[in-house]
């Protein structure tokens, strides 16, 4: 039995539907534990991904990830779970490694594919710059599924919703205030992100990066000094001290491409970058590069986007 952890607080991301379908092509059944109060008919879609069950927890909000670690082990424990499957991200790196020393299980942090056959794991080491190998010897295994990894797949198999309680107690952390990102679609989840940097001189000069954005129907990011500066909102920052993203496309204009940066986006399938600088860094890391100024291109990108559009229908 595999067993799968969702935050469902806020819904099912993209992540969830991932991880699901992740565990599924692991072979033999699925289960997936869940907390939060999201209704039985949106979790029993969870059944087109794979699922035969899911365990609800609505008591938890998720804030407190000693109360998830017991969640997932009076979950394991209940459906006799062998592999654990967590998202890689804030809450799975969080949750796992506990979950990992709770239960004496090995743990695989960020894995990119499916086991090999003789058990290997493909995992992302040095901040993306390369790939390793885990094999896991214990009993139990953890695994965290980087974002984006692999396609969601769904197979119209409809599942059960069970209520469950893991008797995880009162929280240790009092929420004062929650503040959440604004924008369509969540950095994380994207699969087109349209980027820029100082190239683009202030920010009065961002409409040229959203209008590609919204022909694209992607979400728009920014470098660090962008963020830090106040051009962009935070939330924007894309780098290794800010969110780490493994889009299908990555759109890059007017950033030089310092190590800091390529270390959250060198796990894009696709990078494309915008520079006036033929020297700039980033062009060894990109698999198209323009040489040019992102304020003759962008808006020559965007009309080139809608016409593909509009000749489509």
């Amino acid at each position: 039995m595999n067993l799968v952890y969702i935050n469902s607080t806020n819904g099912l991301s993209k992540a969830a539907l991932e991880t699901v379908t992740y565990a599924k092509k692991l072979g033999g059944d699925v289960a997936v534990v869940t907390n939060g109060a999201a209704d039985s008919a949106t979790l029993a879609t969870l059944g087109n991904y794979g699922a035969s069950v899911v365990l609800q927890d609505n008591s938890l909000d998720g804030q407190d990830h000693g109360q998830l670690v017991q969640l997932v082990a009076a979950a394991a424990q209940k459906v006799g779970a062998q592999t654990i499957i967590f998202s890689h991200d804030l809450i799975g790196k969080a949750v796992a490694p506990r979950l990992s020393v709770r239960l004496k299980a090995g743990l695989v942090a960020g894995a990119v594919a499916l086991p090999e056959a003789n058990g290997n794991i493909k995992v992302n080491v040095f901040s993306g710059k390369a790939f390793g190998y885990v094999q896991v010897k214990s009993a139990q295994r953890i695994i965290s599924l980087l974002p984006n990894s692999i396609q969601p797949e769904n197979n119209t198999t409809s599942c059960s919703v069970e209520a469950f309680s893991a008797q995880a107690g009162a929280s240790a952390i009092k929420v004062l205030a929650t503040k959440k990102p604004e924008g369509a679609i969540p950095l994380p989840e994207a699969e087109l992100v349209v980027s820029a940097g100082r190239g683009l001189k202030g920010p009065e000069n961002w409409g040229i990066v959203e209008d590609l954005a919204n022909a694209l129907g992607a979400a728009t990011a920014c470098s660090r000094p962008v963020a830090d500066i106040g051009w962009r909102p935070h939330h924007e920052h894309v780098g290794q001290t800010g969110v780490a993203i493994r889009p299908n496309l990555y759109i890059a204009a007017g950033i030089s491409g310092a190590i800091q940066h390529l270390a959250g986006v060198n796990g894009s399938k696709v990078i494309v970058v915008i520079n006036t600088d033929a020297e700039a860094p980033f062009f060894k890391a990109a698999d198209y590069g323009i040489v040019g100024d992102a304020f003759e291109i962008l808006p020559r990108f965007t009309e080139a986007v809608k016409k593909f559009k509009a000749a489509q229908h």
